[in-house]
This record gives C-alpha cells, sequence and structure tokens, in this order.
C-alpha cells in the first residue's frame, strides 16, 4: 500500500492569505501545506480521504488518473470543497463512490445539491455513489476499512484504519474503545494543529501523547498550522519514530 499526503495544512493553508508571519515566509517547499488529504494505492485501487478546497491541484500535483471512491472524515469546507472536481474522473469513469456518516451527507447534499439532484438535472455535473456510514466496518475494493469515531470540539469525526495503517485528523479527544480499535497499527496520522492549546485539535504534546497510547512503529503528524513552526526545526525535537509530513510525502506501508 502507498500513501501520498496530498496536503498537511490546517485550513487556512500555508502560507496564509496575507500573512507575514516567518513560516508563511518559508523558502522550504515542506513549510509549504495545501489543506489536508490523503492518496491511498494498493493492487489496481485507489482513495482519497477528504477532498478540500486544493483537490485539483493536489491532482494535478501528483498524476492521479482515476479514483475509486472518496472516504469523508467530516464536512467542514476544508475537507469537502473539492468534490464538484471529481468531474474530469466521473466523465472517465462514470459515477464515483462516496464513503461518509449520514450528516456529511446530509451537508453535501445542501452544498452540491446539484450533484445529488435526480430529475432535471445539469448534464455536466458528476454523479455520486452514496454509502452511508455507521461506526463499523466496511469494505472498499478488497480491503476491509474499520472506522474510528473521534471527537472535534463537539462535532464526531471518523478516523479510518486500513489493515496496518491509521489515519486520523481534526481530533481532539478519542475514548478508550476506539483507541483501542488502532492499537497495534504499524503506522498512523494524526493532526497536531500547532504548540498552544486549541479547543478542536490536538496540540503537538496531546498529539504525542496520543501516539504513546497507539504505540505505532512510526507516526505522521498532519494538518498543521504555520503556528506550529518551521518544519527543519520541529523535526528535530520529534521522537526518532515521529516524522512531520509535507505535501506530496509518499510512505509505503
Amino acid at each position: 500500500m502507498k500513501v501520498t499526503f496530498l496536503g498537511t495544512g490546517t485550513s487556512q493553508g500555508i502560507p496564509v492569505i496575507g500573512s507575514k508571519h516567518p513560516v508563511c515566509l518559508s523558502n522550504d517547499f515542506r513549510d509549504k501545506r495545501l489543506r489536508t488529504s490523503v492518496l491511498i494505492e494498493w493492487d489496481d485501487y485507489s482513495y482519497v480521504i477528504d477532498c478540500g478546497p486544493d483537490f485539483r491541484q493536489q491532482m494535478l500535483r501528483c498524476g492521479c488518473e482515476k479514483i475509486d471512491g472518496i472516504l469523508f472524515t467530516h464536512e467542514h469546507s476544508d475537507h469537502v470543497l473539492g468534490l464538484d472536481d471529481i468531474r474530469p474522473f466521473y466523465f472517465k469513469q462514470g459515477d464515483i463512490s462516496i464513503y461518509a456518516h449520514k450528516r456529511v451527507i446530509k451537508s453535501l447534499k445542501k452544498r452540491f445539491d446539484y450533484i445529488f439532484e435526480t430529475e432535471n438535472k445539469y448534464p455536466g455535473a458528476p454523479t455520486v455513489k452514496i454509502n452511508k456510514l455507521k461506526n463499523k466496518a466496511f469494505k472498499i475494493g478488497n480491503l476491509t476499512v474499520l472506522p474510528v469515531k473521534g471527537l472535534h470540539f463537539k462535532l464526531d469525526v471518523f478516523g479510518f484504519r486500513l489493515n496496518d495503517f491509521c489515519y486520523t485528523t481534526d481530533i481532539n479527544y478519542m475514548p478508550k474503545k476506539e483507541i483501542d480499535k488502532i492499537k497495534g497499527v504499524k503506522t498512523l496520522v494524526v493532526n497536531a494543529l500547532r504548540i498552544e492549546p486549541h479547543y478542536s485539535h490536538f496540540n503537538l504534546e496531546e498529539a504525542l501523547e496520543f501516539i504513546k497510547k497507539i504505540n505505532p512503529e512510526r507516526a505522521y503528524l498532519t494538518h498543521i498550522s504555520h503556528m506550529l513552526g518551521f518544519h527543519a526545526e520541529v523535526q528535530k525535537q520529534l521522537p526518532e519514530n515521529v516524522f512531520l509530513a509535507y505535501d506530496n510525502l509518499k510512505i509505503t506501508i
């Protein structure tokens, strides 16, 4: 299985529009972050987790030529606003499968009503196959996916475990019964927004504590803001098995 980090930034991305913060002015390519998403490929399958407003750019940058489906963690704009940009895939492949909690599907239908229209639909709009998720295992391709539920302030958010890989983002709390579902994974991805505490995201200290509970062989931090600091400097302070993810980083599971 190959995982490509399509984006590793928080909702504003890095650089932030109009910001003179030193990290936003950095020349290190690792400090330039699009909105958070990953591409997961195995055998002949390609799935993305979330498709934010940078989705088109991310697909062009990684050279992706097909997707078999999209898994949504939650409905916030930085995770869903690229849905219209599935059109080239739809024109080539037909209906695109989406997987999300029923609350997220309801939000998508409101934002992208023309995609979900069933009467007098605009011919240029894509069509999706809806798969409503509950907190129980489901299949994509030839793999079983185990949803893992965390809290993003008061909002339920799904992470996803695929064999020895688990992807979580936008969480600041996860109950023990959910943590137990991902213990034993070899590779873990988790959000680490900044140094200071935040009301709806793990900060760096909390993310590292979460990683200790899971005890993976390696962990990658994502959904990073400019306030976390320079990539090169933060990486030096991390445990030897914890890495700052960066855009277009490719790892093999």
